[in-house]
C-alpha cells in the first residue's frame, strides 16, 4: 500500500522539474541574446558590459550552455529517460546546484534589504551600477535563481523519495 502512495505522489510532482527546467531556460535565453549584443533586460548598463572578451563568453554564452545543461538535469529527474541515469549522483548533484542557487539569490534579497534599510552602503565602485534603472531586472534574475533552487531540490527530493519506496524487481 506505501507502494502505491507514494507512486502517486512522485507521479503528481513532475512539475517541480518541468518549473526548474523552465527557469533554467529562461536564465539561459537572455544571455544567448546578451552575447549577441541585444541588451534587452540586461540588469545595469549592457553599453559598460564587457563584450568580444573571454569574459563576455564565459559570462554569456558560457553560462547560457551550463543553464541548458541544467534545464537537461532538471528533466532527467521527472522525465522516463532519466530513470536510466545514475540515480545518487543525478540527484546530489540537483540538491548540491539547488542550495547553491537557492543561496545565491536569496542573499541577493538579503542585501537588497539591507541596502534599502540604510544598514549597508553601496561602495562607491558601485554606487552608478547600484542606482541605474535597469538594476531592477536584478530582482527578476535572482528571483529566477530562488525558483530554479527550490524546484531543483523539491524535483530531486522526490525522485529520491520515488526510488526508495519502489518495490525491488
Amino acid at each position: 500500500m506505501k507502494t502505491t502512495t507514494t507512486t502517486t505522489t512522485a507521479v503528481r510532482r513532475p512539475w517541480a522539474g518541468y518549473v526548474a527546467a523552465g527557469a533554467a531556460l529562461a536564465y539561459a535565453a537572455p544571455h544567448f541574446w546578451w552575447g549577441a549584443g541585444v541588451g534587452a533586460t540586461f540588469p545595469g548598463d549592457f553599453a559598460s558590459a564587457p563584450h568580444g572578451t573571454w569574459e563576455a563568453a564565459v559570462g554569456y554564452w558560457g553560462m547560457s550552455a551550463v543553464a541548458v545543461a541544467g534545464a537537461v538535469v532538471a528533466l532527467g529527474l521527472v522525465m522516463p529517460w532519466g530513470r536510466r541515469l545514475p540515480r545518487r549522483t543525478l540527484c546530489a548533484l540537483s540538491l548540491t546546484a539547488s542550495a547553491g542557487m537557492t543561496l545565491w539569490g536569496s542573499t541577493y534579497f538579503a542585501m537588497q534589504y539591507l541596502l534599502a534599510a540604510g544598514r549597508v552602503v553601496s561602495a562607491p565602485a558601485f554606487a552608478a551600477k547600484d542606482a541605474h534603472p535597469q538594476v531592477a531586472w536584478g530582482l527578476f534574475w535572482y528571483g529566477l535563481f530562488v525558483l530554479w533552487g527550490l524546484m531543483l531540490g523539491l524535483a530531486a527530493w522526490t525522485r529520491l523519495r520515488a526510488d526508495a519506496d519502489r518495490p525491488a524487481s
